[in-house]
């Protein structure tokens, strides 16, 4: 069984070059080791990989990082404790771990430095903070950024068979083409890449993403990238200060790999439909798998958020999920009402060229209301809940290529 997978070609960020369909232009590493993207898209069929095995001790770790104006506090949170991460990780999962960073802005002329660089896997810490010295946050233009581009870039890294594969992602603004104002791009990506299908064949992949939004100014667009990670089996996680960047990281990874310890279970369910030809009925299995998992008394780790569970998708988003395109999402999804923004002397997004420096802004003053609580992220050993359950049946059905009653 086939499936399209988009294939693009690489250049040097500095410039785009228009080529027909059938070149293709490879990529070129920068000083730091990474390469930059542009470039245009030609379309192969490619088999569909064999569901392999995943190691709940073998962890491929990905960033995803929004580089343009407004994130330089996430970026140097990620710079001063990537070896805390690392070593917090390897101490309470006994894990072999690798590093991969994609950073990404906006292509042309939204912004003129590049569109994505990717800094394939490596074991070293030393390695990836090296990598996120050199990264720096500027630029931006419009409200959208090239979210397409780095989920794409995603898929390219060397990702190992068995390895538990998590990708944090860490974004404020929405890809091209959801229906935003300000958009240079309305219909989408200019290279055409779908956020949709991309997704999609992430999942397929074995990728669970943890979608790190960074509110409020991603608030009006949270059920869309919300979608996206429940898709991926993963977990939309809502983030006001930087400086709790590190908790979600750790606490993210750990519930993963504890998930990734149940998931045979999960697949021989899942697999039985599927070799019988039978449309899954995917709450039947999810009460199933909750009740057995139950019985056994099976812990997990779970990320917690205030000393509460992290809120599970939305209906609204488990229907996004459902859609094949960006075309069709147009169609359906109608962002939210900017939240109320903290109001302070001064914008946070000071020197920050684009409409996103006002998009969620209030007048000058002291903080709203509501906005200067604390907020705590752990993670603590629980039995399996149903929505872990939930999440676990939706990777299986993606990893076996399942059908949906």
């Amino acid at each position: 069984m086939d499936y399209l997978k988009s294939v693009i070609g690489f250049g040097k960020a500095e410039k785009t070059e228009s080529k027909s369909d059938s070149e293709e232009k490879k990529s070129e590493p920068d000083s730091t080791g990474a390469t930059s993207k542009t470039g245009v898209i030609s379309v192969e069929k490619v088999e569909r990989p064999q569901v392999v095995r995943h190691d709940s001790k073998v962890l491929d770790l990905a960033f995803a990082m929004d580089c343009t104006g407004s994130m330089g506090s996430y970026i140097e949170t990620a710079r001063q404790n990537i070896r805390t991460i690392v070593e917090e990780i390897v101490a309470s999962e006994k894990s072999d771990i690798k590093l991969a960073l994609v950073e990404y802005r906006d292509h042309p002329p939204q912004d003129s430095s590049f569109v994505t660089r990717v800094h394939d896997f490596t074991p070293s810490p030393k390695t990836m903070k090296s990598w996120l010295d050199a990264c720096s946050a500027a630029g931006g233009g419009d409200t959208p950024e090239a979210v397409a581009d780095a989920l794409y870039d995603l898929t390219k890294l060397s990702w190992r068979p068995e390895a538990t594969k998590i990708c944090v992602f860490i974004s404020d603004a929405p890809p091209h083409g959801l229906g935003c104002d300000s958009d240079g791009f309305p219909s989408g990506c200019p290279l055409g890449l779908d956020p949709m299908e991309i997704t999609r064949q992430l999942a397929e992949m074995g990728i669970t993403i943890y979608l790190v939004g960074c509110e409020p100014s991603i608030s009006p667009f949270k059920e869309f990238f919300m979608a996206i990670a429940y898709m991926t089996g993963g977990q939309y996680v809502p983030l006001r200060k930087a400086n709790m960047l590190t908790q979600v990281i750790i606490g993210g990874a750990r519930e993963e790999m504890s998930l990734e310890q149940w998931m045979a279970e999960v697949d021989e369910e899942v697999q039985q439909e599927v070799a019988a030809g039978r449309e899954v009925d995917e709450a039947e299995i999810q009460e199933r798998i909750f009740s057995k998992l139950k019985s056994k008394g099976a812990k997990t780790n779970v990320l917690t958020r205030n000393s509460k569970n992290i809120d599970s998708a939305s209906d609204y988003a488990k229907k996004l999920s459902e859609l094949s395109s960006m075309e069709a999402i147009r169609k359906e999804f109608k962002p939210a009402a900017p939240a109320p923004a903290p109001m302070y002397e001064s914008s946070p997004y000071a020197g920050m060229d684009g409409a996103r420096a006002t998009m969620t802004w209030g007048a000058p003053g002291s903080i709203a209301e509501g906005h200067d609580a604390e907020e705590s992220y752990s993670c603590v050993e629980s039995e399996v809940t149903y929505e872990q359950a939930q999440r676990m049946v939706q990777k299986s059905m993606m990893r076996n290529f399942a059908k949906k009653k």
